[in-house]
């Protein structure tokens, strides 16, 4: 895989040398980003000094990971080709995941310390990714150092934690003031609202206000709903199931993507998320075969419309059906092929505007496969996705692709060119996904071809060096022996 991870990124580089590094040199917004989801606890353990009563055996107690970890192994977010860096909740906490919160003026000491945490925001910053975090609100600890001095800010939820009033002006404020405070110490770039469907409104546009006196400063929400004002992403509704209910195994309909893929644009996008169970529990009580079905799931998540949120884990497979199993310790010892696959895929939608914000045309879907195009004013891209169990074909015509190009396949090494028709056929295996970039058909390329005619003559030569040396070598060694 290693080896075919280095071809494609030369084919890439030769395909997309007018939009290589586009989203590295401008200002990035929201569409531009792509998202990794982790929790610090589950991430890495490097500093030992943290780890106060932990116990990895148990799913529900802290395992240990830290800022430091994290900072450690940031190199894994940053290669797979992910521009944000989400991680959870940070502030002291009396559950693993953060959302028991005891104190926004602390952070959780099984983290880290302040100094970690600065280090690991500026690593960050360094490996070109924005920093967010996650502020929860409705599921604090019952000890809560606000629930002592101001009772009445509280609302009992009846799992002995509570929700803060965000309709309470002196609440809104609080929150305000203390996270202006947070943003500022430390230079995140961006904070996720939890349990974002049950906040105030007025609470959620004037939080948003005070946060994006920062330029560049996101605001997302953490739940599927209707777009809000003050958000600058929420997650698209009935993304989650639509998506898992169509890749969980083959021959699954694929019928209700396309209209779902008309909503998508400027919406956050999933098929996991840290409140639930894994899609690979969906794909194993389909009896289907994991690395196949997250491969095709994420070839349609960052080629579709919207903002990619993934799940710490996807990229190994990480399995669970409910918490605190799906928030399992993430194993970085793991065959490297999936990953490799979303950093083509990441590769690819970084590099190209038109995936990223294009406009989307659905070109045909029936039975499993499913054929769409991105594009805009400077380049095209063709998605072809074969989830069934047999080969399928379909021909597009010169006015989908143009008079006189070409297909060439990133992943497949197909290349498609106009049959006596002037029809461009693809044709794909069984459970395969190919993404062509529509380019000007090519004639011999001589540079190409002479090269590899050097190399040839380069190779003959050393292998002529060798015969020489070996043959002087025995002549020797008989001269030696004849004395």
């Amino acid at each position: 895989m290693k080896k075919k991870t280095i071809v494609w990124a030369l084919a890439a580089a030769l395909l997309l040398p007018s939009t290589a590094g586009v989203a590295a040199e401008e200002a990035r917004t929201i569409e531009d980003e792509s998202i990794y989801d982790v929790l610090v606890d589950r991430y890495f353990n490097k500093q030992i000094q943290n780890d106060y009563d932990v116990d990895a055996t148990d799913p529900g107690a802290f395992s240990g990971g830290d800022f430091s970890g994290m900072e450690s192994e940031i190199a894994h977010v940053r290669d797979m080709g992910f521009t944000v860096l989400s991680m959870g909740p940070v502030f002291q906490t009396a559950s693993y995941d953060g959302r028991e919160v005891l104190d926004y003026g602390q952070l959780e000491r099984h983290f880290g310390t302040v100094e970690e945490f600065q280090s690991l925001i500026d690593e960050v910053h360094e490996s070109d990714m924005k920093a967010i975090v996650d502020l929860p609100t409705q599921e604090v600890s019952a000890e809560h150092i606000w629930a002592q001095e101001n009772p009445d800010w509280f609302i009992e939820n009846g799992d002995q934690t509570l929700s803060l009033d965000t309709g309470n002006e002196e609440v809104q404020q609080a929150l305000i003031q203390m996270f202006v405070d947070f943003r500022d110490t430390y230079g995140i770039d961006g904070v996720r609202l939890q349990d974002s469907e049950e906040l105030d409104p007025a609470f959620i546009e004037n939080f948003s206000a005070a946060m994006k006196r920062q330029e560049g400063f996101y605001v997302l929400a953490d739940a599927e709903m209707e777009s809000r004002p003050g958000f600058d992403a929420v997650v698209q509704e009935g993304v989650e199931q639509t998506l898992r209910d169509s890749y969980r195994n083959f021959d699954q309909s694929l019928a209700d993507i396309p209209e779902l893929m008309q909503q998508t644009e400027g919406k956050l996008i999933r098929v996991d998320s840290l409140d639930g169970s894994r899609f690979t529990s969906d794909i194993v009580e389909s009896r289907g075969y994991p690395p196949t079905r997250w491969r095709m799931l994420f070839a349609q998540l960052l080629t579709m419309p919207g903002i990619p949120v993934v799940q710490y884990g996807s990229e190994t497979a990480m399995n669970g059906e409910a918490l605190p199993e799906s928030h399992q310790i993430l194993d970085m010892a793991v065959e490297k092929e999936l990953i490799d696959y979303i950093t083509n895929l990441n590769s690819l939608r970084n590099s190209s505007e038109a995936l990223r914000m294009g406009e989307l045309e659905m070109l045909h879907e029936e039975e499993g496969w499913m054929v769409y195009k991105r594009s805009n004013e400077e380049e095209a891209w063709i998605i072809a996705i074969n989830n069934s169990s047999g080969t399928k074909s379909h021909s597009l015509s010169p006015d989908i692709i143009g008079e006189g190009m070409e297909l060439r396949g990133l992943f497949e090494s197909d290349i498609v060119r106009p049959d006596e028709d002037g029809q461009y056929r693809l044709t794909l295996d069984r459970e395969l996904v190919e993404t062509y970039h529509i380019t000007e058909k090519r004639g011999l390329n001589t540079a190409y071809i002479v090269t590899l005619g050097l190399m040839y003559l380069v190779f003959m030569g050393f292998l002529w060096v060798v015969w020489k040396k070996g043959k002087q070598r025995k002549a020797d060694e008989a001269a030696k022996k004849n004395k």
